[in-house]
């Protein structure tokens, strides 16, 4: 799972820097970093915090971080034949 790779690449097409970003959510730019290079796992309030900043449910965030190692292994070649047309659908209905 890469969480804070999504949690970036959202923000960034929402065009908001780091420090903008941060201040909305009420954290610190610092720690922002630190959730995006995924040095450090944010607790679920805050999850909560930065979903609803970049406006997309916690569940989709979630969805969205997923690769194939977090699939089981004997589910592997489906999640990647389904995983970017699922993916494309979730970033259209939400404008990610």
């Amino acid at each position: 799972m890469d969480l804070g790779i999504t949690i970036k690449n959202i923000r960034k097409q929402k065009k908001q820097t780091q420090t903008e970003f941060a201040l909305a959510c009420g954290i610190t730019q610092t720690y922002l970093s630190q959730i995006e290079s995924n040095q450090r796992e944010p607790n679920l309030s805050t999850l909560k915090l930065i979903s609803i900043e970049l406006n997309v449910p916690l569940p989709i965030l979630f969805f969205l971080s997923l690769d194939k190692e977090d699939v089981e292994e004997n589910k592997r070649e489906a999640f990647e034949i389904i995983d970017p047309s699922i993916k494309s659908l979730v970033n259209e209905f939400f404008a990610v």
